[in-house]
């Protein structure tokens, strides 16, 4: 009764195509009802308790902030910059959406945010510069996902409030596995452009690089202000989303000056429509999350797991498969909120470190975001550029790949992800 309440109802309905939190909370109402021991008013307690969380406030001022960059010409004045950087090798502009995307998930840890602003930017000059739109859409779907693994990233920090886990030392952990993601695109693209003969851009010039750092030196200065602030002990993850609220409000408004007050009011409302949804997602996932463990459910499935006698491997493997998968339905936040519960006991009695663990489903819900049918920067990449799906799934599938075998790298050398971690220890 339990695994059909729980699981194949919530299936079922998702497939009907009904909202992510009302299923979630439409089951945990259930499974309220049908449990004795519960009261109704517990229920409450939980969904709001789901939202009283100080780290949790982070993620609606990083998303503002990743918005304000994006419209406030931060992104643009990046783009510029390694384009300078990287021109004259064939595949550059291929090499700069991956190198910008790196940046601006730096600044603001939203994947779809990082699709609409170097997406905007960058798709025109890919599609006609010998790359086609196929290849543009698929490169752009596939390097948003960098956005969310790079930190400061939205889902590291839902997962360490979940798990109860260091969100510094999420965000340190992830900073090899993003740039080695993002490596591997660039190795890949470049082969791309070299069997295409795609035409080559301008040669990088010092004067050029100079011109372009010296008009991008506050935009870069982003991440070297949130990551150097949150390391240095100056503050926490929270308070440097506020930060850099403050930073891109500044630098939009009054250095670059391409918005005005009417404009960040715009900007302030459309981040409060997609945070809204956000944070009901949390909070229904809340709920849900919290039947499950009450019912004893994610004890019952340490206990199947442990009399299989899997091999370690065996187990990351089943685990990457399923969250692939997840990754592919479900936005990250509601996947971590819903699985943390049930996968940290598992991998707990399997003493793999809850940190690497934490890389690994971020890295995989990151892959889930450009996976077809439904990952979310393939439809955002629709909106945007007016491409059929269909052609938006063939470009992606190469990175898929690319992005999978990186997965498996992340996966089976921990110490990408945890040797960094020493640097915390006193």
């Amino acid at each position: 009764m339990t695994l059909v309440l729980y699981f194949v109802v919530p299936l079922v309905l998702l497939a009907l195509g009904i909202p992510i939190y009302v299923i979630l909370l439409l089951t945990a109402i259930i499974g309220v009802a049908n449990t004795p021991d519960l009261p109704f008013s517990s229920l409450q307690t939980v969904i709001f308790g789901s939202l009283d969380s100080f780290p949790l406030l982070a993620v609606p001022l990083f998303v503002l902030a990743g918005d304000i960059m994006g419209e406030g010409g931060l992104a643009k004045r990046i783009i510029a910059w390694a384009m300078s950087v990287i021109g004259g090798i064939r595949g550059s502009l291929a090499v700069t959406t991956i190198a910008s995307s790196e940046l601006f998930g730096a600044m603001s840890g939203s994947a779809v945010g990082c699709v609409a602003a170097i997406g905007r930017l960058l798709f025109p000059s890919i599609r006609d510069g010998g790359y086609g739109r196929t290849f543009a859409t698929g490169i752009i779907a596939s390097s948003g996902a960098i956005a969310v693994i790079i930190p400061p990233s939205i889902p590291m920090i839902i997962y360490g409030i979940s798990a109860q886990q260091s969100v510094p030392a999420l965000f340190l952990a992830g900073i090899l596995p993003g740039l080695l993601l993002g490596l591997m695109a660039s190795v890949y693209v470049l082969l791309y452009a070299r069997i295409r003969m795609v035409p080559l851009t301008s040669k990088a010039r010092w004067q050029n690089i100079l011109q372009s750092t010296r008009e991008a030196s506050w935009s870069l200065g982003a991440p070297v202000v949130i990551l150097g602030g949150i390391y240095g002990g100056v503050f926490t993850p929270t308070e440097a989303a506020g930060v850099a609220v403050v930073y891109a409000v500044f630098v939009s408004r009054f250095i670059y000056r391409e918005v005005t007050w009417r404009d960040l009011w715009r900007i302030t409302q459309s981040s409060m429509y997609l945070v809204t949804q956000l944070m009901i997602i949390v909070a229904a996932a809340g709920a849900y999350s919290w039947l499950i463990t009450t019912s004893g459910f994610p004890q019952r499935l340490v206990s199947f797991i442990a009399e299989l006698q899997l091999e370690t491997w065996v187990m990351l493997l089943a685990f990457n498969a399923l969250l692939l998968v997840v990754g592919s339905f479900l936005e990250p936040p509601a996947a971590i909120l819903i699985l943390t519960p049930l996968f940290l006991p598992i991998v707990q009695t399997a003493q793999i470190d809850p940190i690497h663990f934490g890389i690994i489903m971020t890295v995989n819900l990151g892959i889930g975001m450009f996976t077809p049918p439904f990952g979310l920067n393939l439809f955002a990449a629709h909106a945007l550029f007016k491409v059929p799906l269909p052609t938006i799934y063939r470009g992606v599938l190469p990175f898929l790949a690319v992005y999978f075998a990186t997965l498996m790298l992340i996966t089976y050398v921990p110490a990408i992800s945890l040797a960094p971690l020493a640097l915390l220890k006193p």
